[in-house]
């Protein structure tokens, strides 16, 4: 697209009409004047981002599209609050000004888009399945390298007039106080460490190519365009991604983690051809329970109305998808599977088992600061499951039909109610 010479709104228009024509949502019936009037403006936004940053343009403009598509759902059929509208704006306008950072890096050193990504391995299965606690067990190895909270919301320093310090891991640590005492529903379903690891549908919603923003907001215009889209583009920008954050720390192997990654199995070999994959199963209807509440308090922080039976149906949809695309995949090479109760019966033993597909050592180092971790930070439990199924409309006999041939797949055991919850 060439825009050289040409004026920062001109290049941003003739950006949006490259994108194909849409149809926007009908504006919900619940909208107020008021809320017309304060709708985001995906042109306003990314030219907010082109001034914070102090850049005159985008190397790549093709998260135009899925902007806009995103920005119009948001507008539409959202029901965004006061908090959820500025949280939405600061967000994109967050994610924009990223992506022109990773460009200024590139203009500085063009090597980082050739740094090599060797094997990694991607943690993924259904969610609320003990994931993210086997993700931070195996951040205890200092050779392995997983996504930050802190790192995935600002990758680069921000520009400081004072120039003392990079602030980072602090802005984002008061950022997630703030979140917790605004939604504290959240932090009760879910931990939030700017040091902790973090999920991939963070990198890849930079792009807003991303599962991450159905669960916050309810926006099935852009969530239909996502299932209309293969993922190969947004996973090429996750690669770009982590290739800036191995510049900044290199020589660890990558450990990666979202349920997410299920819908993208085909892009995420075709963009990292050398991919290990951890499949992690769990008995489907605490699986349920569990993200089912987690959506409701996602949604609940950012929405003035939710629907229950919507947010029933649109999760217990999706996890039956990632149930069947599991089954799918069971016989693909270089997948390890495990189940949540293996994992957190015997965390260690787990450990050894992935070592051994990924083909490392388990150095006595990283045993013992696994063991210590381990002493102090048990399976993270969901202490306020508030809702069971039916208040969500469902049915648990016939959503336990549904996931049959996955329990028997991977021969899971039920689970008794009471029992531990590990994110």
């Amino acid at each position: 697209m060439a825009t050289q010479g040409v004026p920062v709104r001109s290049r941003i228009a003739v950006a949006s009409r490259a994108s194909p024509a849409r149809t926007p949502p009908a504006i919900d019936a619940g909208q107020t004047e008021f809320d017309r009037r304060r709708q985001l403006c995906a042109d306003d936004l990314i030219a907010h981002a082109l001034e914070k940053v102090g850049r005159s343009a985008f190397a790549n403009w093709s998260f135009v599209e899925p902007l806009h598509y995103l920005v119009d759902s948001l507008n539409r059929e959202a029901q965004l609050s006061a908090f959820g509208r500025r949280a939405a704006r600061f967000d994109i306008v967050r994610a924009l000004a990223n992506l022109l950072r990773l460009d200024a890096a590139e203009a500085i050193d063009p090597g980082i888009v050739a740094r090599p990504i060797v094997r990694p391995l991607f943690i993924t299965g259904l969610p609320r399945s003990g994931t993210t606690f086997l993700h931070g067990l195996l951040a205890r190895d200092s050779g392995n390298a997983v996504p930050r909270s802190w790192q995935l919301i600002y990758p680069y320093p921000l520009r400081n007039r004072f120039r003392f310090g990079d602030w980072r891991r602090t802005r984002v640590a008061l950022q997630f106080a703030a979140y917790r005492f605004v939604a504290p529903g959240v932090a009760d379903l879910h931990p939030m460490a700017a040091d902790g690891p973090q999920e991939c549908s963070d990198i890849t919603a930079q792009v807003f190519h991303s599962l991450r923003f159905d669960s916050m907001y309810h926006v099935p215009y852009y969530q239909d365009w996502i299932g209309r889209h293969d993922h190969r583009d947004a996973y090429r920008f996750h690669k770009r991604f982590l290739r800036h954050l191995d510049r900044q720390e290199p020589g660890r192997r990558w450990i990666l983690k979202s349920p997410d990654h299920v819908f993208a199995l085909d892009a995420i070999r075709a963009v990292y051809p050398d991919a290990l994959f951890v499949f992690l199963h769990r008995d489907p209807l605490p699986v349920l329970a569990s993200q089912l509440n987690l959506t409701e308090a996602l949604r609940r922080s950012f929405s003035k109305r939710i629907d229950l039976e919507e947010i029933g149906r649109s999760v217990s949809s999706a996890i039956a998808d990632t149930a069947d695309r599991l089954c799918a995949n069971r016989e693909e090479s270089g997948v390890l599977h495990l189940s949540y109760r293996s994992v957190i019966a015997a965390p260690i033993d787990a450990v050894r088992r992935i070592y051994a597909h990924v083909g490392l050592a388990l150095t006595p180092r990283a045993l013992e600061r696994m063991g210590q971790w381990l002493k102090r930070q048990k399976p993270y439990c969901a202490r306020n499951h508030r809702r069971q199924l039916p208040e969500f409309g469902l049915n648990p006999r016939e959503v336990l039909a549904r996931f049959d041939r996955y329990v028997q797949e991977f021969a899971l055991t039920c689970e008794q109610p009471s029992g531990s919850r590990a994110a």
